[in-house]
């Protein structure tokens, strides 16, 4: 028995070496982005999605698309302060899994709550600010994402990082959707504007950042 829990111990703390050295990083993170979208996937099957189905998985894949946009852009204020730069390697994969979740959250109403009613999309688009300014967001988060690949960064050289500023005005304008769309309850959406401002606080000032290497990464780093 002793030897069995020695074994144990020894390979739980091989394992945090590793992930501590940046080694195993990039999957751990991989799976608990994929996490999310897995519980999403078992509610459905097992009905517990509730009486509104469409408005959780709305909720749901909107949440976790701030959430990881902002986590995307905390690497590297984080790693400055830690000093750990195995959270350069991160970036990316966050920052696509940021698109992916805004791809369900924008599918989700296009598909199961307009039924591509594309007349009352536009007519939402218009007349509804959250409306405006989420779907303003994910249209400008689709240039980031496409040209997240080392080929285009390659590519497009200098102005790669002049496109890539782009994602701090998605930033902005994921927290107003939020705050926008909540009308009784702004605790959550406050919580995540409060954040978003104190990222933008931490940048350095008089230095430029990389603002979607803070989302893609850079050539180098991956």
């Amino acid at each position: 028995m002793r030897a069995w829990i020695s074994s144990v111990i020894s390979e739980a703390t091989a394992l945090v070496r590793r992930i501590a050295g940046g080694q195993g990083l990039k999957p751990l993170v991989f799976l608990l982005c994929l996490l999310p979208f897995a519980m999403l996937l078992y509610d459905g099957f097992a009905h517990q999605l509730g009486a509104n189905p469409v408005e959780k998985i709305t909720h749901r894949t909107g949440d976790w698309t701030l959430r990881l946009l902002l986590l995307t852009l905390a690497v590297t204020p984080l790693r400055r302060i830690t000093g750990w730069n195995p959270l350069i390697r991160i970036r990316r994969m966050l920052g696509l899994y940021t698109f992916f979740y805004a791809c369900l959250h924008f599918l989700t109403y296009l598909v199961f709550d307009q039924f591509f009613d594309w007349q009352e999309i536009y007519k939402d688009i218009l007349k509804r600010p959250y409306i405006t300014v989420g779907f303003t967001a994910f249209v400008l988060l689709v240039p980031l994402a496409v040209t997240s690949t080392n080929a285009m960064i390659r590519r497009l050289g200098k102005r790669w990082r002049q496109l890539h500023q782009l994602v701090y005005v998605v930033a902005t304008l994921g927290v107003l959707h939020y705050l926008w769309l909540v009308k009784k309850d702004l605790r959550e959406p406050l919580v995540y504007a409060v954040i978003w401002l104190i990222l933008l606080l931490m940048r350095r000032p008089g230095k430029k950042t990389a603002p979607m290497s803070s989302v893609t990464g850079r050539v180098r780093n991956q």
